[in-house]
């Protein structure tokens, strides 16, 4: 997966003056799973317009195998878009909804029959060709929409918030169905969403968004793990964010406290943002915690307990499958690996 298959190049785009995008860099590599991941208003669906060709950059450049597509209109790039609405003919069935796109190729009818039984087949849907799409749930009709896509073999894939509409466990399954669908024909994916649990477990790369700038970039895991500020540590997953102090490399102060970490390359007694996880905080008893605290709240979320814990003027919110009763004084433990540090976001 190490080919370039599209790549921005100083991409910027403004709206009356307002920037939304700014000097955007990114690669994606060919049969890749690409996340554009970030809140309302962040730039990630006007790149993935500018991608498709619905958009025009204000400057720089689009490169789909290396050539610039920039001013390429969107009919003849070879990417296709599914939508949050699905935009589905609602006076075709089934069969003719995804044979769309190959009739307009004017391939022959034994062509485009293969491909509408192959596609269906994919989305799991044979059987549905004389179906009315009007009688189809809100799942079925996104998997048609997927097939109609798809049965134009673009190189590249577009997806923005196709889950959006659909209630959880749907979405749970649809999450999984489009990972497949993607490992099975594998082509590039660039999916935009908002919602970070989608993001974790379809991506291989993951780009976090903010106010038309990139955050960062990297695996699920890397983003989860190591974010780079507390904007990317706060909106991927609960965390406990506090002000510290970088001591030196490897010695971190925050609470009135020091501490021993794994992180270096700060400069002596650089402000910093420290980072501990919810999940990697461990409830002991009060005399032996690194840290000690009063339960103020606790909250049975399925498959752990979310807990408030008020140590001196700050909460840090812990996850354990292990209840602590309210109002109980208790220890907090965790270990230098479960301590991340970011330098101080100075993005307003």
């Amino acid at each position: 997966m190490a080919e370039h298959l599209i790549d921005l190049v100083g991409v910027s785009k403004e709206y009356d003056g307002e920037l939304a995008l700014s000097n955007i860099d990114l690669y994606i590599r060919n049969g890749e799973f690409l996340t554009l991941l970030g809140p309302s208003g962040c730039g990630k669906t006007t790149m993935l317009r500018i991608i498709a060709g619905f958009e025009k950059a204000t400057s720089g450049k689009v490169l789909i195998d290396g050539k610039d597509i920039t001013d390429v209109p969107a009919h003849k790039r070879n990417v296709n878009t599914v939508f949050q609405k699905y935009g589905l003919f609602q006076n075709m069935n089934v069969y003719d909804n995804v044979a769309f796109g190959p009739k307009i190729k004017k391939l022959s009818r034994d062509v485009i029959d293969k491909k509408v039984r192959e596609m269906l087949e994919l989305v799991e849907l044979s059987g549905y060709e004389k179906r009315s799409v009007e009688q189809l749930s809100g799942g079925q009709q996104q998997r048609v929409a997927i097939a109609r896509a798809l049965a134009n073999e673009p190189e590249v894939l577009l997806l923005d918030e196709p889950l959006g509409a659909l209630d959880l466990k749907l979405r749970k399954e649809m999450q999984i169905e489009l990972k497949r669908m993607q490992q099975q024909l594998g082509i590039t994916f660039i999916y935009v969403t908002h919602d970070q649990e989608e993001a974790l477990t379809m991506s291989d790369t993951i780009v976090v968004m903010r106010k038309g700038v990139i955050q960062q970039i990297g695996t699920p895991v890397d983003i989860y793990n190591e974010p780079k500020n507390a904007f990317v540590a706060d909106f991927i997953g609960e965390s406990n964010i506090l002000p510290g102090v970088m001591i030196e490399d490897y010695f971190v102060s925050f609470l009135g406290k020091n501490f021993n970490c794994v992180d270096k390359g700060f400069a002596p007694s650089e402000p910093v943002d420290v980072v501990i996880r919810p999940e990697d905080i461990k409830l002991i008893a009060p005399e032996d915690g690194t840290l000690s605290g009063v339960v103020k709240s606790v909250v049975f979320m399925g498959v752990h307990y979310e807990m408030q814990v008020q140590v001196g003027d700050d909460t840090f919110l812990v996850h354990s499958t292990t209840r602590a009763e309210e109002g109980s004084e208790v220890g907090l433990s965790f270990f230098p690996d479960d301590i991340h540090i970011m330098r101080k976001d100075v993005q307003a």
